[in-house]
């Protein structure tokens, strides 16, 4: 039985991940933490997430009384903005503690990218560099060795799940850059409110072209260049991305079909649809990726689809957790 942390479980993805650890066979939550200075410390976890009244009893506290049991906990979860987990994982990983981090703190190697997509100047190189990117269908290996797993974002997980079997395949023509245009709904933003995800206000509607956090995360790892358009949709939760390719040659749909289902047949939280596909409905409050198709002449049209605070958060991140202990990997969240 490991001994968990949770960092930042007031939000969204906090929530869902305080549930998921929760029901784990082979983990229990120690503690649930908050910064220092939130108005939430001292109040029942179900009193800010009433969904979970009589279910989870736990109360929040300010992160300064880690020093009080640092000595028995062997997995800290950061949902925590990533100000706040730069600073924090030297500090757990000091204390021996495996660390899972959903923020992008530690997602991409290029120091320059923060301070030019995140606005701060990364302090920890050597840290960094020990960092595992826990896209989890794709470095199992890796995350099974990891102390430190940087969750990818919500956008970067369903677009590189989309992309990479046919990268792999070596059949995309280079001539095209894949063009993304993805829809998110407003908790992507994070649960404090603000008026840009008032839903009184929220129109879909595009922003931060070309200047998205997860732009450089995406090219990084995928190796190739992209055209990404996020979109805020006026809906909660969930993200739909349409992916547009050139493929070297012509290939017929059935060909697309096998490459996918070889790729993902023995991953169970990827879904591939044939003659259909994926939509925000079929995947909100469910921790899958799925993965449709269509193709005219050399063009491929990949459409995917995931819950942004679960597959695209707090549902890789168990995966992960589940990966690096050799727990079944989908324990606790099918």
């Amino acid at each position: 039985m490991l001994n968990v942390l949770i960092v930042g479980a007031s939000g969204y993805s906090g929530a869902e991940l305080v549930n998921y650890i929760n029901r784990h066979k082979f983990a229990r939550i120690k503690k649930i933490f908050l910064s220092k200075d939130s108005i939430d410390i001292g109040k029942l976890f179900s009193d800010l997430h009433p969904e979970y009244t009589n279910i989870i009893n736990l109360s929040f506290e300010s992160i300064e009384n880690f020093a009080l049991i640092k000595n028995n906990i062997d997995v800290v979860f950061l949902a925590t903005d990533h100000n706040v987990s730069h600073t924090l994982v030297p500090f757990f990983i000091e204390h021996n503690c495996v660390v899972i981090d959903l923020s992008g703190a530690y997602r991409i190697n290029d120091i320059s990218i923060y301070l030019e997509y995140y606005g701060f100047i990364h302090q920890y190189k050597k840290i960094l560099k020990k960092s595992v990117y826990g896209l989890a269908e794709w470095n199992q290996k890796k995350i099974k060795e990891a102390k430190l797993i940087a969750i990818p974002g919500c956008y970067a997980t369903c677009i590189q799940l989309a992309l990479k079997p046919i990268l792999e395949s070596n059949i995309l023509s280079k001539s095209y850059i894949p063009i993304v245009n993805a829809i998110s709904g407003v908790s992507g933003a994070g649960r404090k409110p603000s008026i840009n995800n008032s839903f009184c206000e929220v129109s879909l509607s595009p922003y931060n072209i070309f200047t998205h956090r997860h732009t450089p995360e995406i090219i990084a790892h995928l190796g190739i260049p992209i055209i990404f358009i996020p979109h805020l949709g006026p809906f909660a939760r969930g993200i739909i991305a349409t992916i547009t390719c050139k493929l070297k040659t012509n290939v017929k749909l059935n060909h697309i079909y096998d490459i996918y289902n070889i790729f993902y047949k023995d991953k169970s939280l990827i879904r591939v649809y044939q003659n259909t596909f994926p939509s925000i409905k079929g995947i909100v409050k469910l921790p899958f990726c799925d993965i449709g198709f269509t193709i005219q002449d050399e063009y491929l049209v990949i459409v995917t689809a995931e819950d942004n605070l679960l597959k695209g958060a707090a549902a890789q991140a168990i995966q992960c957790f589940n990966i690096r202990f050799g727990f079944n990997e989908t324990e606790s969240i099918i």
